[in-house]
């Protein structure tokens, strides 16, 4: 991910352009948090139900890895 929140995917040549809540997230993921500590950032942050807060986090970490943009 550079500066201007752009992720690329060298091996399909694909750019990425991140939203507010996924850049939010990947900084998290960056700093060793849990799916759970994150999902729990999300619903303090944007009130959100905790529940569908997680099913979303695991949702982008599932693209996320598949596309190659996190272990």
């Amino acid at each position: 991910m550079d500066e201007n929140d752009m992720a690329f995917d060298p091996a399909m040549g694909t750019s990425y352009q991140l939203g507010g809540t996924a850049k939010e997230i990947i900084d998290m993921i960056k700093e060793g948090k849990s799916k759970e500590e994150i999902a729990e950032s999300i619903t303090k942050t944007y009130g959100v139900d905790p529940r569908e807060a997680y099913v979303d986090i695991h949702d982008s970490f599932t693209k996320l890895k598949l596309y190659g943009l996190v272990k």
